[in-house]
């Protein structure tokens, strides 16, 4: 059985997103996704309450985005 769970690494070591209960002292893959890239919202004109309202306002089309056949989009290039 397969089942991909978010983590994050620390000091060498991965700590998981949620428990793995199942998968202990058994074998697993981690596969890098590397850093996110971040925006200077600051740069932008944009203050922590505008971006607290901008986050708000796109919050219903987070499914949509976070959907695996969209990731294609990551990667078209920026106009």
């Amino acid at each position: 059985m397969m089942r991909s769970v978010e983590g994050v690494c620390r000091n060498g070591k991965v700590e998981l997103m949620e428990p793995l209960t199942e998968a202990e002292r058994s074998r697993v893959i981690v596969t890098w996704v590397g850093p996110p890239n971040l925006v200077d919202l600051r740069k932008l004109g944009i203050d922590e309450a505008m971006a607290a309202d901008i986050r708000r306002r796109l919050l219903p089309f987070a499914e949509d985005w976070d959907r695996p056949e969209t990731a294609d989009y990551d990667e078209l290039p920026p106009r």
